[in-house]
């Protein structure tokens, strides 16, 4: 018996949770289940988390929590409880299955079977913005070793495990050399150890395009937060619906299961909703904790019931369903094919999944750490990069010098391009000449002369060398 935690949600949520536990339950699922109140109620009630404190306490006992879809209030500074669970737990692996259902749910890739494995703690979704100037607000993109090799690990292990043959990085390394390089240089690294597998990495527009067009290239995709955000429902739908597909959140200590589609308000209450998404989540869960053997009674069952063209309204077709069927009366049929196996499509076992292999990050040698410069951010209306130049340079001393401004990321001086745009953000690079130390009081007394000169600056970021290696980006067009 697992002792589990569930939240109902909002919009369909309850609808779709009720069938699930129905459906699990009637299989033989061994579960103790403590409920929980999450979402909209719990945000509109003044908690701006959208959780109490004591359903934190009943997830973290339990370890595994099972989550309907919720509704996140627009506006009034209300975060995402899906972002600040996974990371709060330490959700670090995103997966996503999805896998065609031809010719049973419309689909133009009847061969695909692919899994999305998305990092699932930083990247943008640190959520760190700030706007600096009155045309400029910012995002930082945070990217770490240790993310980048337990995302890659898990997606090898996963591999292996399900006896996948691949496992393909998608990146944007050729503009984010430091954040998506760093991802790709672990990939390369890890993927060493797994020779019986082959791997491969692709940029991420040219990869979205094939998968897109062609998911038989692909088998196990590994990619960063937003990319496999996006590429996770690009992937599901194409399979023929978003409504259709589960995903898991695993972490070294806690787990979360869900379905990735929302809460469909507007369909709420009405008894049409697919429970299929969810049902995917509850039968990740059940291999999770163990209970393999009911895990694979009920994705047989389902997918015989698909089979069968008993489908809710959403992939319903005339020629293809047979039965159009309610939330409730879905989960019936789900359970009346218990034991069941589907004839046409392929059925499951995962009576040989052993246990993944994840061992815990080990922190490598500390690098030679050595301050090159320092970029200096101003706001500045003017439109002349000269001119900033030739304000900026009179706090120039010691040795430290006003090498580089760039606009947007792109060099404007010197030698910038007059029919460059320009905002009122500006970055402006010094370094120290050859021979010159450059110290963080020398910084400071930049910083000083720039307030002494009624330059306006807005952040600062050190440059760093490790063992030798740059550890930032050059100005575009430098």
């Amino acid at each position: 018996m697992t002792r589990i935690t569930v939240a109902k949600g909002d919009g369909i949520g309850p609808e779709i949770m009720d069938a699930t536990l129905e459906i699990i339950l009637a299989a033989g699922a061994k579960l103790e289940i403590d409920e929980i109140e999450v979402g909209e109620k719990v945000y509109l009630a003044g908690n701006t988390a959208g959780i109490a404190a004591e359903s934190w306490e009943t997830i973290r006992r339990n370890k595994v929590f099972l989550k309907a879809p919720i509704t996140t209030p627009q506006g009034g500074g209300y975060k995402s409880l899906n972002v600040t669970t996974r990371k709060f737990l330490g959700l670090y692996s995103n997966v996503r299955p999805c896998t065609s259902l031809h010719p049973f749910v419309s689909t133009k890739h009847p061969v695909m079977d692919i899994v999305i494995v998305r990092e699932n703690e930083e990247d943008l979704y640190a959520g760190i913005e700030h706007q600096q100037t009155d045309e400029v607000v910012q995002c930082l993109k945070l990217i770490s070793r240790p993310g980048c090799e337990k995302i890659v690990r898990y997606a090898f292990e996963y591999a292996k495990q399900q006896n996948r043959k691949k496992v393909t990085c998608f990146t944007k390394d050729n503009i984010m050399k430091q954040t998506d390089g760093l991802f790709h240089q672990v990939f390369d690294e890890i993927a060493k150890e797994y020779p019986e597998i082959e791997n491969e990495h692709w940029i991420i527009d040219i990869g979205a395009a094939k998968m897109a067009d062609t998911p038989e290239l692909f088998d196990v995709i590994v990619m960063p937060n937003l990319y496999g955000d996006v590429l996770s429902d690009v992937a599901a739908q194409i399979t023929g619906s978003v409504g259709l597909a589960g995903s898991a959140n695993i972490g070294e200590e806690c787990s979360m299961f869900e379905a990735i589609h929302g809460s469909a308000p507007r369909r709420a209450g009405q008894n049409v909703a697919n429970p299929s998404g969810l049902l995917q989540g509850a039968i990740m869960m059940l291999n999770h904790i163990g209970q393999t053997e009911i895990a694979e009674k009920v994705q047989n069952a389902w997918l015989k019931t698909l089979e069968d063209g008993t489908h809710t309204y959403d992939i319903f077709k005339e020629g293809t369903s047979k039965q159009k069927l309610g939330t409730k009366e879905f989960a019936k049929a789900v359970i009346e094919n218990l034991g069941k196996k589907p004839s046409i499509l392929k059925s499951v076992s995962y009576a040989n999944n052993a246990a993944l292999n994840l061992p815990k990050y080990n922190r490598k040698p500390a690098a030679k750490k050595e301050l090159v410069g320092v970029d200096i951010f101003v706001h500045w209306s003017g439109s002349n990069p000269n001119e900033l130049a030739e304000k900026v340079k009179r706090i120039e001393s010691n040795g430290i010098k006003l090498s580089m401004i760039t606009n947007r990321g792109i060099k404007v001086w010197p030698d910038g391009f007059r029919e460059t745009f320009c905002t009122d953000h500006w970055r402006c690079r010094f370094k120290p000449n050859e021979g010159t130390e450059i110290q963080k009081t020398s910084i400071i007394e930049l910083l000083k002369s720039a307030a002494n000169e009624n330059i306006d600056t807005i952040k600062t970021e050190n440059l760093y060398s490790f063992d030798g290696k740059a550890g930032y980006s050059l100005g575009q067009g430098q």
